[in-house]
Parts: structure tokens; C-alpha cells; sequence
């Protein structure tokens, strides 16, 4: 069965960091193009950060340029979310998922995997 596993998320103070971790079972990652979303309280969910199979292509959502960076370890078979200097308005459930990528750049246009999804919180 092929699955994302999530983890990491939690309470963070505004500025602080924490860094997701989303891990393959059942298939390798590092053939997919992988998305990061985020679903605030009340809101719809959005795409964040992509990443190409190739890893020659990343897009990141304005709000978070700069703050946020993702990397993938193919031995460990995980994609990473190091998030800096957080903000409260970063305080959302957290999802990564497996995404479409067309002429080696990724998109939000998810596949069909999705983890479960993690919670951070940022306080102020």
C-alpha cells in the first residue's frame, strides 16, 4: 500500500522553527513531484511548496518565500519542510502529497497520495 507518513508539526513561539518530515512506504519518492499545503481554521487549503523529482524545480507561495525551504533524502526516502522565523499566521494542518509535474517543474495539481496531515501552531 503506498502512503505518506507524516511528522513533526507542534507549538512553536512566533520566529521559531520546525521542520515536517514526509516519508514514502510502499514506493519510492524520489520518482514524484511533491507538494506541501496547508489548511488554516476556516479556510481552503493551499499549495505552499513544490518540489520536481528532479529537485531542479521548487515553487513556494509568496507568503512563505524566503522562510521556508524543502529538501528531499532519498536514501531515507523523505521529503522535508524546514520552516523559519514562523508567524502566527503560518498555524494551519499541514499535508504533503504526491503532485503533477510537467517539463521538470512541479505543481499543486496533486496525484493521488496525501499524508495524513500535522498540525503547528505559532503562537504570538
Amino acid at each position: 500500500q503506498e502512503r505518506l507518513v507524516q511528522s513533526g508539526g507542534g507549538l512553536v513561539h512566533s520566529g521559531g522553527s520546525l521542520r515536517l518530515s514526509c516519508a514514502a512506504s510502499g514506493f519510492t519518492l524520489e520518482h514524484f513531484a511533491i507538494g506541501w499545503f496547508r489548511q488554516a481554521p476556516g479556510k481552503v487549503r493551499e499549495g505552499v511548496v513544490c518540489i520536481s523529482s528532479s529537485d531542479r524545480s521548487t515553487f513556494f507561495v509568496d507568503s512563505v518565500e524566503g522562510r521556508f525551504t524543502i529538501s528531499r533524502d532519498n536514501v531515507k526516502n523523505t521529503v522535508y519542510l524546514q520552516m523559519n522565523s514562523l508567524k502566527p499566521e503560518d498555524t494551519a494542518v499541514y499535508y504533503c502529497a504526491t503532485v503533477h509535474e510537467a517539463v521538470g517543474e512541479c505543481s499543486y495539481f496533486v496525484r493521488d497520495t496525501w499524508g495524513e496531515g500535522t498540525l503547528v501552531t505559532v503562537s504570538s
